[in-house]
């Protein structure tokens, strides 16, 4: 923008004999002037260099194409060779900030000479600009490798920081680089050391803490090494202990340090002692009167708590004295933990505080802590009557709340215990005539008073100090319910059902059969369907009296349907297990070998954007069975529109990836051309290895008779689902004009039914012509015979 305003520039774009060309054009003109070098450094015109320079810098005439790079890379080298700090520093901010990933490669010698260099501030600048480096160019990651040593052995603060960054970037790019690092782990220990022992040092000093960034990044970079390795991380435990006990944790910069050593000690292999001193740490966290350090506390201690579990009990009132909270993010993230601490010991306890946060917690948290407590106290309850108690008091603090898995989990307790009928009965009949409006805590209630009707009159049993009702004021509760403008269709489902195995329980009583025929009567008009036949069916099946007996029985105990497994089985395929699957005996085959497994990817649909098309269903082992297709569905002529597949003998399965790593093939073909079109040649030379037919060696060679160079040349290759492909990548991106040479790109096919169905192809190809995009698409399928 500034060249634009220079007064010059304004001259000379309305000289006569400037283009009208673009602003790029002309912008690139500008700047190459502005890198040329000063009048009084020009060369004479009189030799071939300025006349290049007075050429190159004619506005008449545009530049050559790369020649502002070439220039701006030059000039960049230049200044990381300058004797300046200034200067170098600036220009490894500009090749980190914003130079293209090829004059990184280019000048990453140059950066990687001054990482090296007395001066701390270029060795610093040096070290930022190779972490910008590795992100543009990750394979020059073993550039840096050896220099890292040269760093770590400076005294300058700056220079280990930056070093640390570099090491940290490496790791991360190639996971390979932490084994080569873990060689510098002594030197980490005693750079850490010597911040945590060393006295009083004013130019870094933080609020008593001598550089916390440093010993941050450190410990950062320890956790990274010490990670799954034993032998490396039992060097750090000293050193760790160290920073645990001497950093004061009165001000955040001692907070920091003290919470990246937590998580360094639970990251690696560390000693027991060490870790319960770091769940220490925690548990001080929390108390403190910073919420955010509170918090940070309560979130690391519930990712580290299936580690150490009895660690973590011991700071359990803290965390539950967190439930109290004033701040709402504080007291979710203490409700997460106290579920993770919940055991068949403790659940009493905690469930009690829980049950206390529920009275008091926000309308739109009740219904999530509800189904929290109740599968807590399913999960750990060791007790019944307990279990019952609870959650009996847990639904009746959330009013709205409603869950089906609740009701089929309290049924399937109470059928399997019969010692806890009676007690589960009378308990939910008081609540049901406490005109409770709570939808779970209704359908219980109506469950049990039909299912246990007899138990509910005979008398209350121990524990219960509520006298038993008649059956008549049971009956006419029901009939309450179904009156109810709360009750929803399915409680009055549930009461239509209790109604009918009354008829059973109470047949000695009939005023209250008299009540539960006129009820069944009123609601056979109901204008619920289910409701209306509901009724009429129950009707109908009273006047039976041969079956009544038997249909209306007690319902035996069964066992609640364990949700996650069931979808677990259904993952695994079939619905069931796999301990069942795996258990079954495999049927006896009744017919070929079954095909090749699918591929793991469907590089056709990848590719084109199909989806595969379903496979046909398993037949009977009864039926005839007719010949499958191959594995993968259909053969490549299906998906692209073909006929249906000719039925033929399945072969065994071929190792086809193993296949991929064997030695250059001996038999040749002759090549042929498989694309022709809008200028670009595309023709194929297959060879094959006679010792594996099934693998075929392809080399595509690409030629343009266009007058331009094809750029951004892109080949992709798409195979069935019975083949296996590995391409390499393509010599060149830029095919030559006028056929003046050549791209080649060689890719291996390998035929999992080879002799049967014969080598077939997509290809889809994206270029660049004359600055236009072109994708083109195609089948090759004119292979030579034997390929």
């Amino acid at each position: 923008r500034q060249a634009t305003r220079a007064p010059e520039w304004r001259r000379w774009s309305r000289h006569p004999r400037a283009p009208r060309r673009s602003l790029q054009s002309r912008l690139s003109s500008r700047v190459f002037a502005s890198l040329l070098p000063p009048p009084s450094r020009m060369p004479s015109q009189s030799s071939p260099a300025g006349r290049a320079c007075c050429a190159l810098s004619d506005p008449a005439r545009p530049l050559p194409p790369g020649t502002v790079l070439m220039l701006v890379e030059n000039s960049l080298k230049n200044d990381l060779q300058s004797a300046n700090q200034y200067t170098a520093g600036l220009a490894c901010c500009a090749i980190g900030n914003i130079s293209s990933a090829e004059i990184c490669r280019d000048l990453s010698p140059e950066v990687e000479k001054l990482m090296v260099g007395s001066n701390p501030f270029v060795s610093k600048k040096a070290a930022l600009c190779s972490i910008r480096i590795i992100r543009k160019c990750p394979e020059l990651v073993d550039t840096f490798l050896d220099r890292v040593g040269t760093l770590l052995g400076s005294r300058n603060h700056a220079v280990l920081l930056t070093c640390l960054k570099l090491m940290r970037e490496m790791c991360t790019t190639d996971a390979a680089m932490i084994e080569q690092l873990r060689r510098h782990t002594s030197t980490l220990i005693a750079a850490l050391k010597n911040l945590v022992l060393s006295g009083y040092a004013p130019e870094h000093d933080v609020h008593g803490i001598v550089d916390p960034f440093l010993q941050v990044e450190i410990l950062r970079m320890l956790r990274v090494l010490g990670k799954g390795h034993p032998e490396t991380s039992d060097q750090m435990n000293d050193i760790l202990a160290q920073v645990a006990t001497n950093t004061e944790s009165a001000k955040n910069a001692g907070n920091a340090i003290l919470y990246e050593c937590v998580l360094t000690i639970m990251a690696i292999e560390a000693e027991s002692g060490l870790r319960v001193l770091a769940i220490n740490i925690l548990g001080r966290f929390l108390i403190n009167r910073d919420n955010n350090i509170r918090y940070v506390a309560l979130n690391t201690l519930h990712k580290v708590v299936a580690l150490d579990p009895q660690a973590v009990q011991r700071h359990r009132n803290t965390i539950v004295d967190c439930l109290k909270d004033s701040d709402s993010s504080i007291r979710q993230r203490a409700l997460e933990l106290v579920y993770a601490l919940v055991n068949e010991a403790n659940v009493k306890v905690l469930v009690k505080e829980l049950l206390s946060y529920l009275m008091a917690c926000d309308i739109e948290f009740k219904d999530e802590l509800t189904q929290r407590i109740c599968t807590v106290v399913e999960k750990f309850s060791t007790d019944k009557e307990w279990h019952v108690d609870t959650i009996i008091q847990t639904l009746s603090a959330s009013a709205s709340f409603e869950s089906e898995e609740t009701v089929c989990s309290m049924i399937a307790l109470v059928t399997s215990t019969p010692s806890l009928q009676a007690y589960a009965t009378h308990k939910l009949f008081a609540q049901m005539d406490n005109k409770t409006s709570q939808p779970v805590l209704l359908q219980l209630a109506v469950w049990c008073v039909g299912e246990y009707g007899e138990v509910l009159v005979g008398g209350a049993p121990a524990g219960i100090e509520a006298e038993a009702p008649d059956p008549v004021s049971v009956v006419e509760l029901l009939c309450s319910v179904m009156r109810s403008p709360v009750a929803d269709l399915t409680t009055k489902e549930y009461t239509l059902n209790a109604f009918v195995k009354l008829t059973t329980r109470f047949a000695s009583q009939p005023r209250a059969i008299a009540l539960i025929h006129e009820q069944l009567n009123a609601f056979s008009g109901s204008m619920s369907l289910e409701l209306q036949q509901r009724s009429v069916e129950y009707c109908s099946l009273l006047r039976l009296d041969s079956i009544r007996a038997g249909v209306l029985e007690r319902m035996p105990a069964f066992a609640k349907k364990d949700r996650q497994a069931a979808a677990a089985a259904a993952v695994l395929g079939g619905g069931g297990s796999r301990d069942a699957a795996s258990a079954a005996p495999a049927p006896a085959p009744l017919s070929a070998p079954a095909p090749a497994p699918p591929s793991d990817m469907d590089l056709l649909g990848d590719l084109l954007g199909d989806s595969a098309p379903a496979p046909a269903p398993a037949p009977s082992f009864g039926a005839p069975r007719a010949a499958a297709p191959p594995a993968g569905g259909m053969d490549l002529l299906d998906l692209l529109g073909g006929g249906p597949p000719s039925a033929a003998p399945s072969a065994p399965p071929v190792d086809a990836m193993a296949m991929m790593g064997l030695g250059a093939p001996t038999g040749s073909f002759a090549p042929f051309t498989a694309y022709n079109k809008n200028g670009l040649l595309i023709t194929f030379a297959c060879s094959k290895d006679p010792s594996n037919p099934s693998v075929t060696t392809i080399e595509s060679s690409f030629t343009s008779s266009l007058p331009t160079p094809i750029e951004g040349l892109n080949f992709q290759v798409a195979v069935p689902k019975f083949m296996r492909l590995q391409m390499t990548p393509a010599s060149s991106t830029v095919v030559p004009p006028n056929n003046s040479g050549k791209v080649t790109q060689v890719f291996k096919v390998a035929n999992s039914m080879h002799g049967q169905k014969p080598v077939v192809l997509k290809i889809k190809i994206d270029y660049s012509s004359g600055g236009m995009p072109v994708t083109e698409m195609g089948q090759v399928d004119n292979f030579p015979a034997g390929v």
